[in-house]
């Protein structure tokens, strides 16, 4: 079974009351390592994508990520709505005009999206970033590709999980936090944890739709 635009613009909108639930928490990890307030720009971020939503969905899973990436690169500050947004528009360009996406578009669409971070950011795994969640998703996403979307997305989010963990004792590189040295190790980024939140809430909302 595939997944229409009105199954992304549910993953969406989980997405973001994920995002409202755990504002708090990715504004706290943000806090001793950037600016603190990456929670409260991924929810301005969404917030405002619900209220896009809202004013009607576009009729393609492609345009549903498009006009995400639009809201998130105008409404989310920092280095988060460019690099969520570039995520979102590369994945929308990578399914193209499709009415439905299979298992294997969703796979093209994280890759697509993993390759669009990498390029604006310039991040790669063991910086301490969003990549470190992303890259191994897309690895675990891509193995899980015969079984289906709902085990795509799940195999996805376990990777990203175990990737942002894995951010705790890294040096920065890259960033913000990049500039505190060797104070930025024994913290969680936030891109990461933040991440690992959306793709866990993609797979949750897979595993309902299916």
């Amino acid at each position: 079974m595939g997944c229409g635009a009105q199954d992304v613009v549910a993953a969406l909108r989980a997405a973001a009351d994920t995002v409202a639930e755990h504002r708090v928490e990715l504004t706290d990890l943000d806090r001793p390592i950037g600016d603190a307030d990456h929670g409260e720009n991924m929810n301005r971020g969404f917030t405002a994508l619900v209220a896009s939503l809202d004013g009607g969905a576009p009729e393609t899973p492609g345009a549903v990520l498009k006009l995400a990436a639009t809201t998130l690169i105008s409404k989310v500050g920092g280095a988060a709505g460019p690099l969520y947004g570039t995520a979102f528009l590369r994945a929308a360009t990578a399914v193209g005009q499709a009415s439905e996406l299979n298992s294997a578009a969703v796979v093209t669409a994280l890759r697509a999206g993993l390759d669009g971070v990498v390029a604006r950011g310039k991040a790669e795994v063991g910086d301490a970033t969003m990549v470190d969640a992303l890259a191994p998703a897309v690895e675990a996403a891509q193995a899980a590709t015969s079984d289906g979307i709902a085990a795509v997305l799940a195999a996805a989010a376990d990777a990203a999980d175990a990737g942002a963990d894995s951010t705790i004792p890294l040096v920065a590189r890259k960033g913000r936090a990049s500039y505190l040295g060797q104070r930025s190790a024994g913290h969680l980024d936030p891109g990461a944890r933040s991440t690992a939140l959306l793709l866990r809430t993609f797979a949750a909302s897979a595993g309902v739709a299916r």
